[in-house]
């Protein structure tokens, strides 16, 4: 036997490794099962070379298993293996890295597969361990090792009998760390860590033919897209996911250079229109599991997909900060984004039917990602639909009857030398009003219809933002107002001048000095009065109410329609009747605009009331 000291740059280096190395003790296993996994691809690599040779029938695999009597977890692999003199190397010297070296030694055989992090990757287990052992033999022929460590300084080192090739990493888990002795856990952290990983992985392994392994060796975004059905997407999906939804669509990246990525992300169903739900983006280096939802690497608005990234440029221990500043990332990134887009705008090009069928799942993601990203929204701004009070989808160019634009037009609007032509012909089209609630705007829909007006739907709670993002965006072109916001001018009549008795009379009933009355001719008989609010003071308000703080109250105007038969006869009644009559219309209205509170209702409903009662005399 022989003994020595664990070869590190300070003594306290080992307890930062055991305890600091990694965020979640977790992902240990992750470690461990791939350090296995590195050992076989590096066996089947000698194997093409015609340095090794493998046994007939061999089936390449790992397998872990636990013994609660003994507290071992145990991980088996029957890879390329070492000598002592590699378990000195790699184990000893905890900075080596035994992928680099076997690359340096074997260039011929590529890299494809290598994860690469053997040395740390190994001591992870000492964050679940009290001792590790590990019997390794080598491909070559020399002796078998048996390598122990309780984790100090200090290890022992000796030959042993092991007789196939491979390498045995048994853990003794620590007393506090006993759950990773349930092979459930074991089971949830294979699943989670490992399930892509290129060659089978077993628990609980026994040998009789009936095991399954927990793992996919071959995941659907490694296959050649023509090679894909919709079925085994739709499938992939819901394994990965426990989403038995099917999603409405997805995207199959695949780039060999000048970087390498996989993935599919999907777009799945939306399940309420009233917030948006947060996706799982899982990313992968060589088929291990990194992370979910690393936003330096995905952009923020793309998490609210669904999806699986595999990209082996991006190693598996980093720094946050690395990832921030890595150019190499930020293509990556740039590269996603635009797959993206592409496939939205191929999308609306060539299946318009669906696109539109779609749109109410995909509406909050495109809005989000517009207001997140520029180059997103440079890319889809055209492609943005919106369903009219007709229930007919249009983008705003062809809800304003006007031509595609392209980058360029964009680019001229910004211009300050645009000529004063252009500038009037878009302020002809430049106010676009739309409706945040259909049932509770029906008045105001009615008017728009009955004068041959349209507007757009904004029902969604992202709509707010996203049109002052618009108008942000092309402030020389649109200009949004809520339909309850004004008047518009198709909507009056010929005779509007101002009268002062009415005013008076309503002023009197309605008893509000902060409400402004004005009178107005409207080509809408049917409605005695609507109510009016400023759309720039509402969105202040509705701005400071969705981030925790009061906006202020919001000055409204009730528009009277001096074309209305009741409201022409209010001048003839008495007093009281006067009253009476222009506080219901001011409730009309009020119920028209919104939801009455539990006062004004009881006013109302008393009102109803005594009208009822008067009318059945």
């Amino acid at each position: 036997m022989k003994q020595g000291n664990i070869k590190i740059s300070s003594e306290n280096m080992m307890p930062i490794i055991k305890k600091w190395l990694y965020s979640d003790k977790d992902i240990f296993l992750r470690e461990i099962v791939a350090n296995g996994i590195d050992a076989i691809t590096k066996f089947k690599k000698l194997v093409s070379m015609g340095t090794a040779t493998e046994t007939e029938g061999e089936e390449y695999c790992v397998k872990i298993t636990a013994d609660k009597d003994a507290k071992t977890l145990t991980v088996e692999d029957n890879g390329i293996g070492m000598s002592e003199e590699e378990v000195e190397k790699y184990i000893t010297q905890i900075a080596f890295s035994g992928a680099s070296d076997f690359l340096a030694k074997y260039e011929k055989a590529g890299g494809e597969g290598i994860i690469g992090h053997f040395g740390l990757g190994f001591y992870s287990a000492y964050m679940v361990s009290d001792n590790v052992e590990i019997i390794t033999k080598s491909y070559d022929g020399s002796p078998a090792v048996h390598w122990q460590s309780d984790g100090d300084k200090t290890y022992t080192i000796e030959e042993c009998d092991k007789k196939e090739r491979g390498t045995k990493i048994i853990m003794h888990i620590a007393d506090g760390e006993k759950e990773f002795l349930e092979e459930g856990k074991i089971r949830e952290l294979v699943r989670k860590y490992c399930s892509f990983m290129p060659y089978n992985i077993y628990v609980g392994y026994k040998g009789d033919g009936k095991d399954k392994p927990l793992n996919t060796t071959t995941p659907l975004y490694m296959k050649p897209v023509k090679d894909c059905t919709d079925e085994e997407y739709t499938s992939f999906y819901s394994d990965t996911f426990m989403d038995f939804t099917p999603p409405i669509f997805w995207v199959h990246l695949d780039m060999d250079y000048p970087f390498r990525l996989k993935g599919i992300l999907y777009f799945p169903k939306v399940k309420n229109k009233l917030e948006l739900e947060r996706g799982k983006v899982k990313l992968y280096c060589n088929q291990v599991f990194i992370a979910d939802n690393i936003k330096e690497v995905i952009p923020e608005f793309l998490m609210l997909l669904n999806g699986v990234i595999d990209c082996p440029d991006i190693p598996l221990n980093v720094s946050r900060s690395f990832l921030q500043n890595d150019r190499q990332v930020q293509r990556i990134s740039k590269y996603i984004t635009r797959k993206v887009a592409d496939k939205l705008v191929a999308l609306f090009k060539n299946d318009r039917k669906k696109f539109e069928e779609c749109w109410g799942d995909l509406a909050n993601f495109v809005k989000f990602g517009c207001i997140k990203d520029e180059d997103f929204y440079q890319r889809v701004k055209d492609i943005i639909i919106y369903k009219d009070i007709n229930g007919e989808y249009k983008n705003l160019n062809e809800f304003l009857g006007l031509p595609a634009e392209s980058a360029e037009d964009d680019k001229e609007d910004k211009a300050k030398d645009a000529s004063a032509d252009d500038k009037e012909q878009k302020a002809e089209h430049s106010t676009i009003y739309y409706v945040s609630d259909e049932q509770q705007q029906a008045q105001y829909i009615k008017m728009f219809k009955d004068a041959s007006l349209n507007a757009i739907i904004c029902d969604n709670f992202i709509d707010p933002h996203f049109v002052s993002y618009l108008e942000y965006k092309q402030p020389s072109k649109l200009k949004f107002m809520r339909i309850d916001a004004d008047i518009a001018g198709a909507l009056k009549g010929d005779d509007s001048a101002e009268d002062s008795v009415l005013v008076d009379i309503f002023k009197n009933a309605i008893g509000d000095d902060k409400l402004t009355i004005k009178t107005e001719s409207l080509k809408n008989t049917d409605v005695p009065a609507v109510i009016n609010v400023d759309e720039y003071m509402r969105r202040y308000s509705e701005m400071g109410a969705f981030y925790g703080m009061s906006g202020g109250a919001v000055a409204k105007t009730i528009i009277v329609n001096t074309a209305n038969p009741v409201v022409a006869k209010i001048k003839e009644l008495d007093d009281g009747k006067q009253k009476f009559v222009a506080g219901y219309i001011y409730s009309l209205a009020l119920l028209a605009f919104r939801k009455l509170t539990p006062e004004e209702f009881d006013k109302f409903n008393g009102d109803t009331l005594a009208m009822l009662s008067d009318y059945i005399k």
